[in-house]
């Protein structure tokens, strides 16, 4: 049902008026991609996009003739050893269409959009942008005056080599790069502007000036006027068995490359999709496709992101596209062969190389150099071997990288920050210590064969001498398997002769199922299995306060900021600066009472931080005293003075309710306090007599709080 409003109707026709026009010179080159004549990039932009514009549930999605169809139906041509163009190719094409839609119906029969889910980014990218750059690579050569290439990456290289050695011819690369530059150079300059129609408009007013057939430049041939006729397609001589396993492949890509984009648009803008009835549209459209003689068809991202450049917001759009095209068949065909073949073959390029995802590229290798090299070995799949192994390839790799993953997942062991509630990692947390006489182990993934070596070896390893109890925070566990049972079990069993206690705690209720399930219901007559950490330490013979072990010298004045360390981790006093200077960055250059008040409170995104964190946040601020002053204009005493007073008033709440917390804050306050030194000795002496005065004036306001006055000192 099409949604649109007359609010955005002008806008929405416009679009649609836009994108019929710059699918005229894209849907051609793809045509000629998939082997047929490039006016059947036209005839596949009527129906199409009629039908995705009547019955999608998306609304500013386009559909089309595009990338990824033209080139797998392409390679299928050339592997079978046909040319382009040929009756033969004609006589297929349409063939491989029609299998397509009827694939694509029993995939919305099967409600198979469910599996679009296991084909990741990097996979989908890697593909898209193999396929793009193998099709750059075909049409290089038209460029250079020759004819398009066909076969993977070896065989396209020496075509094009062949081509300029044999049939290179200057002009026709000039005038192809001189269009590509425009092209290019208009996206970045003046993205707003329809430039595939600008330079189609004078690539046909050159050679309308005769300056092409002056020098030799291929034209695209000339279109008679009208519609396509209706027509079903031929059943063509061939292995039946090879076009239905290609055309399943397209299908496949079709339905993922045009679901997974769809919605992408659809999550920005707020849209709801009904994935299988979306297939449904998918598989009419390509029906439609086949009665015109077109290639398969399928979303299209660049078009789509041209609608949505120029405002359009409903189906309209392709409605609007679908009754332009109709008008040029019918009254604009004239031009088309005064279309250079460079320009064309330019206005591909360029539209391919926006399609080739290097921004995806760029951000796994800052992000997740494993994931890029799935996307690499989908992208190399294609570009060596084909389409459908590069699919395959990148698909393998993924499950790969998953099983990995999962055979070695996050774990860490835990312990307790005296004064604060909860069991803390020990690598996150620089203020946490182990509990006396207790091992506490998270492990954040279910057990099954492939790592529960690894948790063992983990927990062996961290056994000591008076290790009386070992507590497994389960609660990322929901399943294991056979396997791990058994080494559960045995190890149990080994932990008990030693006197050493086994639990696990935490973890969901169905767990416990699959304990008895798989024989060891013991595990819950027996109390081996807990609802929380603190359960379990009180049955192993642990009740709080917890004791715990003697600090080590590494873990010794390690800061005690929690909130951030448990956020950022090893960059957490990196990100605190960060944070410090956010705060100035938003201070407003006027006298504020209330903006430094907001400052000692800690307001902003970490408003709710712990004491110790306020605490270090306070050193840094000091560390900012002459940028305070100038912004919030006030005295850099008084600044000084009140960020003292605050210091004092927390570390006193932290001395009443956490004295072992106070000695950590102040140990790195006095490091601190050593690097602005070194740093800015006249800061550090300033700072000190701010510090100095606030305390006498506290103490001289507060003289019932003496005694802790006192212990604090005694503690700094």
């Amino acid at each position: 049902m099409i949604r649109f409003s007359a609010k955005t109707l002008p806008r929405d026709l416009l679009t649609g008026i836009i994108i019929g026009l710059v699918s005229i010179p894209i849907s051609m080159g793809y045509a000629q991609i998939a082997g047929l004549p490039a006016v059947y990039g036209l005839y596949g932009s009527i129906f199409p996009i009629l039908i995705f514009g009547l019955f999608s549930t998306s609304p500013q999605f386009i559909f089309g003739v595009d990338a990824a169809p033209a080139a797998l139906i392409g390679a299928f041509l050339s592997a079978q050893g046909l040319e382009g163009g040929s009756p033969e190719a004609m006589a297929l094409v349409p063939f491989l269409t029609l299998l397509t839609g009827l694939w694509l119906v029993l995939f919305a029969i099967l409600r198979a959009g469910k599996l679009v889910q296991y084909i990741s980014t990097p996979v989908m990218g890697g593909f898209i942008s193999g396929i793009c750059t193998t099709i750059i690579l075909m049409q290089i050569p038209k460029l250079l005056g020759g004819s398009s290439g066909t076969g993977e990456l070896p065989e396209l290289i020496v075509h094009i080599l062949s081509v300029c050695r044999t049939q290179f011819h200057g002009i026709s690369l000039l005038t192809g790069m001189i269009a590509l530059t425009i092209l290019l150079a208009g996206k970045r300059l003046c993205p707003r502007v329809p430039m595939a129609v600008v330079v189609m408009m004078l690539g046909a007013l050159l050679s309308f000036s005769g300056f092409a057939a002056a020098h030799g430049i291929k034209m695209l041939d000339a279109v008679s006027a009208g519609l396509p006729a209706w027509h079903l397609p031929q059943i063509p001589h061939g292995s039946l068995s090879d076009m239905l396993l290609t055309t399943a492949a397209v299908a496949a890509v079709i339905m993922a490359e045009t679901l997974l984009a769809s919605k992408n648009f659809a999550n920005k803008n707020g849209d709801v999709l009904s994935d299988n009835r979306e297939i449904l549209v998918y598989g009419l459209c390509n029906l439609s496709a086949c009665l015109t003689g077109c290639c398969p068809v399928n979303g299209s991202v660049s078009r789509t992101a041209m609608g949505e450049q120029y405002g359009g917001k409903s189906q309209v759009m392709s409605l609007a596209a679908s009754l332009t095209m109709v008008c040029i068949l019918l009254f604009c065909t004239g031009f088309i062969g005064f279309l250079p073949v460079p320009v064309l073959t330019a206005i591909v390029i360029s539209a391919l190389l926006g399609a080739v995802e290097t921004h995806l590229a760029k951000r796994l290798w800052q992000q997740d150099r494993k994931e890029l090299l799935i996307f690499l070995g989908a992208f190399f799949g294609v570009l060596i071997f084909g389409t459908v192994a590069g699919v395959v390839i990148g698909m393998v790799l993924s499950f790969v990288s998953l099983i990995v993953r999962t055979a070695n997942p996050k774990r860490s062991f835990l312990g307790i920050i005296p004064g604060h509630e909860g069991f803390h990692s020990l690598e996150r947390n620089t203020a946490a210590v182990p509990i006396q006489h207790v091992i506490l182990y998270r492990f954040a993934s279910n057990l099954h064969f492939a790592n529960v070596r690894l948790f063992l070896n983990d927990l062996e390893q961290a056994v000591q001498p008076d290790t009386r109890c070992i507590i497994v925070d389960s609660g990322a566990v929901c399943e294991l398997d056979i396997t791990a049972a058994d080494s559960l079990e045995a190890f149990r069993r080994k932990l008990n002769d030693k006197g050493i206690s086994l639990y696990f705690a935490s973890h969901i209720g169905a767990l416990n199922d699959r304990f008895r399930a798989l024989g060891l219901s013991g595990w819950i007559t027996h109390g081996y299995v807990r609802r929380t950490i603190p359960a379990a330490l009180k049955s192993a013979g642990f009740d709080p306060p917890y004791v715990p072990e003697t600090v080590s010298g590494a873990r010794k004045g390690g800061s005690a900021r929690l909130e951030f360390e448990w956020a950022f981790g090893a960059q957490a006093e990196e990100e605190m600066e960060h944070y410090v200077a956010d705060l100035l960055t938003h201070l407003k250059a006027e006298p504020s009472d209330s903006q430094l008040e907001s400052l000692l409170h800690a307001e902003g995104p970490w408003h709710a931080l712990s004491d110790a964190d306020q605490e270090e946040l306070l050193t840094h601020l000091s560390g900012h005293l002459p940028e305070l002053a100038a912004r919030l204009h006030l005295p850099e005493s008084e600044i000084g003075a009140a960020l003292e007073t605050r210091r004092i008033r927390l570390a006193l709440r932290l001395l009443e309710r956490n004295p072992d917390a106070i000695e950590t804050v102040r140990i790195y306050d006095r490091r601190f306090a050593e690097h602005l030194r070194a740093q800015d000795p006249a800061l550090s002496d300033r700072l000190a007599a701010y510090r100095k005065a606030a305390r006498e004036q506290y103490a001289a306001a507060h003289p019932d709080i003496q005694p802790m006055l006192a212990a604090l000192d005694q503690k700094t």
